[in-house]
């Protein structure tokens, strides 16, 4: 049970982080879509900061649950590598909480993971309306995956990068991969890149506990 509420845990502060590296605007409630939605925990956050979702995820156990669990986005069952089915310009923004990364397998013979990648960012990149963003948060295997995410949702059309928030710890090490639609903009910055601001959050840190 403790492991299962660590991972809510760190599922809330991906989302949330996700959220930021949007850079929706402010007090304004917007209509996302959550890419493997699995049981909507995701989704919740999107609720809670006022906006409105339409979830997508492959597996039927996952989206059984998230109706279970009464969540207020909508749930469509789908294969990311499919494309995603929607019309033109319908999102204000899109996040994806630790599933890309599947896309990469090939689970049947007839999967080509380049092409199913290039499926799905083509299809997204044309559901989102021009300035908004994707912001996709994967666990990469190697720096191939990485590579080769990278390069189809850039073929797609694309502009962006990967921001890697906490480089050099093993744990906190997070991949988002921001995606951007009106033109270049320079990458948010990364958390925990600079000693200093380590440094401070760990003595605010302190100070807290002192205080308990």
């Amino acid at each position: 049970h403790a492991v299962f509420s660590r991972m809510m845990e760190v599922q809330l502060q991906m989302t949330e982080r996700a959220i930021e590296l949007l850079a929706l605007p402010e007090d304004t409630p917007v209509f996302l879509l959550d890419l493997g939605c699995g049981s909507g925990l995701s989704g919740e956050t999107l609720e809670e900061q006022g906006h409105v979702w339409v979830g997508v995820d492959i597996s039927t156990a996952m989206l059984d649950v998230a109706q279970e669990r009464e969540v207020e986005g909508d749930l469509i069952l789908g294969d990311l590598g499919q494309g995603v089915p929607f019309k033109a310009a319908s999102f204000d923004g899109a996040v994806s909480i630790s599933a890309l990364q599947w896309l990469c397998n090939a689970d049947k013979t007839s999967h080509h993971p380049a092409k199913r990648l290039y499926r799905f960012f083509s299809s997204l990149y044309a559901c989102l309306s021009r300035g908004s963003r994707g912001v996709l948060q994967f666990y990469p295997e190697n720096s191939h995956q990485v590579e080769l995410i990278t390069a189809q949702a850039m073929k797609a059309g694309f502009t962006g990068g990967i921001v890697v928030d906490y480089p050099n710890s093993t744990k906190a090490k997070k991949f988002f991969l921001v995606l951007m639609t009106g033109g270049s903009h320079a990458l948010p910055k990364a958390l925990g890149t600079e000693e200093e601001e380590a440094h401070v959050k760990y003595s605010e840190r302190r100070e807290k506990m002192k205080k308990i």
